[in-house]
């Protein structure tokens, strides 16, 4: 009877956690659908008295919505999927190869994670200049590429990998190459899709690094762009707009995160509990 109850708490406050964190979504919806009189009103008005889906077409009358969205998937794919590969190759050395200094390299790396973006902010932006990459992909995607997250995560996972495949493949004749892309790597889907979730949201919702490399137009993300649409108003702030927007900038990822929701949960599981 107890255990009932206590289970019968526990899911009530997972649910209250549940509906405080969809409450941001749900006004952000609401909002992009509303007129502008019921987005201004006080006291707020929680549902729209009139649906107004203009709004989503004004958008891309107001900024160059499709460029951004090019340039966001542009620059997303071109950090992520080399990033996926290094931090794999990666990885894979700290967990299964023996080499002179493998523990100090990985106590390095773990030190990265502990470093804010911000600090190499600087140093980063005068090479990428020295390069000539300035309003380039190369610029929004090169010094972006590593991730010591990725790199810990990936090692958390191979270490779980029973040891007698790697050594079923060493007598059968494999080298370390065929080792990792055909015996490992494949069972790494969970992690690389945790990985891969995780870079893209990042990416996609980079702010800071495109807003100091990019100037021209044609070369902003959607995290810049949109951030432009609140200056692109008529008279005083267009909520019902902004949140369009935003709606527009989240799908994308919301539809990414259903396509991988299992090899999510199952990456994360497995290189925490397993670590």
């Amino acid at each position: 009877m107890r255990s009932i109850a206590s289970k019968t708490v526990l899911h009530a406050v997972l649910l209250l956690c549940a509906a405080f964190m969809f409450l941001p979504f749900f006004w952000m919806i609401t909002t992009s659908v509303k007129t502008y009189a019921d987005s201004v009103q006080i006291p707020p008005v929680w549902f729209p008295t009139r649906f107004e889906f203009s709004w989503y077409v004004e958008v891309f009358e107001r900024v160059q919505f499709g460029t951004y969205l090019k340039n966001t998937v542009i620059m997303t794919l071109g950090r992520v999927l080399p990033q996926v590969l290094v931090c794999a190759m990666a990885g894979y050395g700290f967990a299964r190869l023996k080499f002179p200094g493998r523990d100090v390299l990985f106590v390095i790396v773990l030190a990265l994670l502990m470093v804010p973006g911000q600090v190499v902010l600087i140093p980063q932006y005068f090479e990428v200049v020295k390069l000539g990459w300035i309003d380039t992909f190369a610029g929004l995607i090169v010094p972006q590429i590593f991730s010591a997250y990725g790199v810990f995560l990936l090692r958390q996972f191979f270490l779980t990998l029973p040891a007698e495949l790697e050594e079923a493949a060493k007598i059968d004749g494999a080298h370390y190459g065929t080792i990792f892309f055909r015996v490992l790597l494949p069972l790494t889907t969970p992690a690389i899709a945790t990985m891969a979730f995780f870079g893209i949201l990042w990416s996609w919702n980079d702010f800071l690094w495109p807003l100091v490399v990019v100037n021209s137009e044609s070369m902003k993300v959607l995290s810049v762009g949109m951030s432009a649409l609140q200056g692109n108003t008529r008279g005083g702030l267009e909520y019902p707009l902004i949140m369009a927007g935003a709606v527009l900038c989240t799908v994308p990822l919301i539809v990414f995160f259903v396509a991988l929701q299992n090899y999510i949960v199952k990456g994360i599981a497995f290189s925490g509990i397993k670590g």
